[in-house]
């Protein structure tokens, strides 16, 4: 799942430069890819936190 996930956030990344690059940085669409790889990002981030805690208790 981990490995999934990264999977994304690279791909979502790179559309993201490939908007940014065609379109702008302050096109709308660039903005939207950024939101979403904002929110990859942090749900990436809570489950390797979630992870961490898991294993620092066990």
């Amino acid at each position: 799942m981990e490995k999934d996930t990264l999977n994304k956030l690279e791909q979502k990344r790179k559309m993201m430069i490939q908007s940014g690059i065609e379109n702008g940085l302050q096109n709308p669409k660039t903005l939207r890819l950024s939101r979403q790889l904002d929110k990859l990002m942090n749900q990436y981030d809570q489950n390797e936190n979630i992870d961490e805690k898991t294993n620092f208790l066990n």
